[in-house]
């Protein structure tokens, strides 16, 4: 009786020690390059100091007609229109709660504006980013697929 006491105490105190770790790899499990719904941009997310952010590391067409890089065009703000979108930051400013990434924003180059936004997996390789504006479940969900 005394093992099977020390045994389940063992477990308990082990899964104790290990939840954080695996909230860990959990809350990491969105690193990495992703593409677009339309697969004519990658965004690379990473991790600093302790939020997640995501910024334009390929675009299927990088440069316009003329043959320069494309720019931020679409910005409300005069200042940034001169931007170029490749290296642009998309998605700010993210923690990582349970099973989801939220209080975060996402910027959308091809209209300009900024929204509130969640991510969450959809399925193992596709994740599911919900833009919104007040109301967290009326906005737009886009779905990207892992890159790498």
């Amino acid at each position: 009786m005394k093992k099977m006491k020390l045994q389940l105490t063992l477990v308990f105190l082990l899964s104790f020690l290990m939840g954080p770790i695996m909230a860990q790899n959990a809350s990491d499990k969105v690193l990495g390059q992703w593409f677009n719904e339309e697969k004519d941009a990658k965004v690379e997310i990473y991790k600093e100091s302790g939020k997640y952010y995501g910024k334009v590391v390929w675009l299927k067409t990088p440069n316009n007609e003329q043959g320069t890089p494309k720019l931020d065009k679409e910005n409300p703000d005069d200042a940034l229109k001169t931007r170029p979108v490749m290296g642009l930051l998309l998605l700010t400013d993210f923690v990582f709660d349970e099973d989801e990434w939220e209080d975060g924003e996402i910027y959308d180059p091809k209209s300009g504006k900024t929204y509130s936004c969640f991510m969450e997996f959809d399925s193992e390789e596709v994740l599911k980013i919900k833009g919104y504006i007040g109301v967290k479940w009326v906005g737009k969900t886009t779905y990207w697929t892992k890159a790498d």
